[in-house]
């Protein structure tokens, strides 16, 4: 028969599948003055906006931690202009799209493959140079910009930067047609623990290739991106003026480290507890599906959840092998409601100068899934 048991996500541990949100304010604000509104109606559509640092992109995300393990938005892009599927990630920063140039190496892809515009950027682009692992880069070919990017997942593509056409909505009802930069990527190596089908990825990192990064540099929206999650799978993204800001715990992010969001320090916080662990860098990835703690915060974590567990009618499940840590009851679980009072919220608390001024609750169902097993 089936049988769901509650499976504690660390080593791994769910930081964003929750009813919660995050944000960020870019480190680099870039005012290059590229000429990328197409001049048809962005005359007209731009002064519409009036205020553009005040204006925001709302995009609904899809997906969830477990089962799918990724979440990902659709972007309409070239001309004419057609959907696309792309994962999130605020690790990264080059958009890309799996390509028709033609494709030497592609996976399967939810739409057809991308069809490449001839508007490509050169070599000594300003944005060539910010995806190049140095700075003193050969140009083989100085009219296009040749990039390789390497993934923590062992992922990795090769392509030609360009320009094209992205078709987006503003909040004040405002649609607009915006040349920006992205990858056609034509090359990819697949990791098959981490392959899915896409049709490419969402770039958001706090360098100048960024989408983020690009929508700022002409005045479009603000340097700020952040996101909503529900703990049902789904959500929200949105770049420019905080959506929903009451909805937004805020934290300085390091001016030192300029590729990641990253904040800190940070002191791992337990049923409203401190933990004694602290000095933790969070580093905000979504691209990756679980948030993982040094070995130090992680065997803490564990020692105070099994204390916490101790004569409660729960048992570790050891035959479970979805992640390394599971319990099991009397009877299979259907909802994480039926365990949610014997589990405490964990906590990340940001300090400064010695005092906690923000804290990201993790609560239960943030950190909690429902594995199903077969049992004979």
């Amino acid at each position: 028969m089936k049988m769901g048991k509650v499976v504690m996500v660390v080593a791994v541990m769910v930081l964003f599948n929750m009813s919660s949100c995050s944000a960020w304010f870019g480190g680099n604000k870039h005012k290059s003055g590229r000429n990328s509104i197409l001049p048809s109606e962005a005359t007209s559509s731009r002064s519409r906006l009036l205020n553009p640092a005040g204006s925001s992109i709302v995009l609904p995300l899809y997906g969830n931690v477990y089962p799918v393990g990724f979440y990902n938005v659709t972007l309409n892009i070239g001309q004419p202009a057609r959907p696309y599927f792309l994962d999130v990630d605020t690790g990264s920063d080059l958009t890309w799209l799996q390509c028709d140039a033609p494709c030497t190496h592609c996976s399967e892809t939810p739409h057809p493959l991308y069809r490449p515009s001839n508007d490509f950027v050169p070599c000594r682009d300003p944005l060539c140079a910010s995806l190049q692992p140095t700075e003193d880069y050969n140009c083989e070919h100085p009219d296009q910009c040749d990039y390789e990017i390497n993934y923590a997942d062992q992922y990795s593509t090769f392509g030609v930067l360009l320009n094209d056409v992205y078709l987006l909505n503003f909040t004040n009802g405002v649609q607009l047609k915006v040349r920006m930069a992205l990858g056609c990527g034509y090359d990819q190596v697949f990791s098959p623990s981490s392959y899915h089908p896409l049709d490419g990825l969402l770039g958001l990192g706090r360098g100048k290739a960024s989408l983020i990064s690009q929508l700022n540099s002409q005045g479009l929206v603000r340097n700020v991106i952040g996101h909503c999650l529900s703990a049902q799978g789904g959500g929200y993204i949105f770049f420019g003026n905080a959506y929903d800001s009451a909805r937004v715990t805020w934290t300085p992010i390091s001016s030192v480290d300029s590729k990641h969001y990253s904040a800190g320090p940070a002191e791992l916080v337990f049923g409203g507890r401190k933990t004694g662990v602290g000095s933790l860098t969070a580093v905000f990835d979504t691209g990756s599906s679980y948030t993982y703690f040094n070995s130090h915060a992680y065997q803490a974590l564990l020692s105070w959840l099994k204390k916490e567990l101790s004569g409660k009618p729960l048992k570790v499940a050891p035959d479970d092998q979805t992640l390394p840590l599971c319990w099991h009851g009397k009877r299979p679980f259907t909802s994480l409601r039926e365990v949610r009072k014997y589990f405490k919220p964990v906590a990340l608390g940001f300090t400064n100068g010695g005092r906690t001024k923000a804290q990201f609750e993790i609560l239960p169902e943030a950190y909690l899934i429902i594995s199903v097993s077969s049992t004979l």
